[in-house]
């Protein structure tokens, strides 16, 4: 992270520059150690957030979207085309997964940096695994400030790909609230999923009675073993306010539901839809949501 990128998003969060804030509990040293390790691994890129005007009952837009490494249907590399679907959705928070930065096979472009700029939006990378010369993870864009972030690192079953739980605690016109991405595993077998929803559930746990907006690709259909599990602690938004079969992949004929966004605590889904395009292998999924 640049001083001016850094000085400008700690000016926001009313800290001095460098510091990496704790969550919202206390911890004992090895405990804080461990997500200070974890914190700095995000990185904060095109710092032109700006100010949210205040809407009635607070509420704002978000977006889940798998962007595939910036990858369309057609094979072609093209930001734009995933930068003008995020502006036209005129999203406040945006969770992105399959990100590239540094990695060979996007020329070793930094793409949540690029996003950042060609949305006019704050950009927080967390990387999860080390992939051909470069970094690979989870990313989010915001138009509200940054208060503090982390990154968990799920437990690794049976040889799978590093995923982890990028965390952002924004401001939303004076009230905070919790803005997550994530994305889990792909494989038939469900077991490395249920254990990724247990560390989710353990994470989410130290924002006490904050509202908590879980974003992702989750690898899983609708009455599924994970479903079941995030249901226990969440409210699917979709379930509550979407219309249709809520399908997000493939983009081109979407006929498996497994993007969500989940809610937790003092936050009602409004509306829901989703966002058809050629720039990933997703569709994107949209909602309205209103803290309460």
């Amino acid at each position: 992270m640049g001083l001016a990128c850094e000085e400008a998003v700690t000016r926001r969060s009313g800290l001095p520059v460098g510091h990496f804030p704790e969550t919202l509990r206390s911890v004992n040293r090895n405990q804080f150690l461990r997500r200070l390790a974890l914190a700095t691994v995000a990185t904060v890129a095109g710092c032109s957030t700006q100010s949210t005007p205040v809407r009635k009952g607070r509420e704002i837009r978000v977006l889940t979207y798998n962007v595939h490494h910036g990858e369309g249907r057609d094979g072609r590399l093209d930001l734009e085309r995933i930068a003008k679907l995020i502006r036209d959705s005129n999203s406040d928070l945006v969770a992105l997964q399959e990100v590239d930065r540094g990695v060979a096979r996007t020329g070793g472009r930094d793409l949540p940096k690029e996003l950042g700029h060609l949305t006019g939006m704050t950009a927080l990378f967390a990387n999860n695994y080390a992939f051909q010369g470069g970094q690979y993870g989870n990313a989010i864009l915001s138009r509200f400030p940054l208060q503090r972030w982390t990154n968990l690192h799920y437990r690794p079953i049976g040889g799978g790909e590093p995923r982890g739980l990028l965390q952002a605690v924004v401001n939303v016109e004076g009230a905070e609230a919790v803005f997550l991405s994530t994305h889990l595993d792909h494989r038939p077998d469900d077991t490395e999923r249920l254990a990724s929803v247990a560390d989710i559930e353990s994470a989410v746990a130290v924002y006490g009675r904050l509202p908590i907006i879980l974003c992702g690709d989750f690898n899983d259909l609708p009455g599924s073993r994970v479903d079941v599990r995030l249901s226990e602690q969440f409210r699917d938004a979709w379930r509550v306010a979407g219309q249709g079969a809520g399908e997000t992949y493939p983009s081109e004929a979407p006929v498996k539901r497994i993007d969500y966004v989940w809610l937790k605590g003092p936050v009602q889904a409004v509306a829901g839809e989703v966002i058809t395009g050629d720039g990933s292998d997703h569709a994107a999924l949209r909602f309205t949501v209103r803290l309460t």
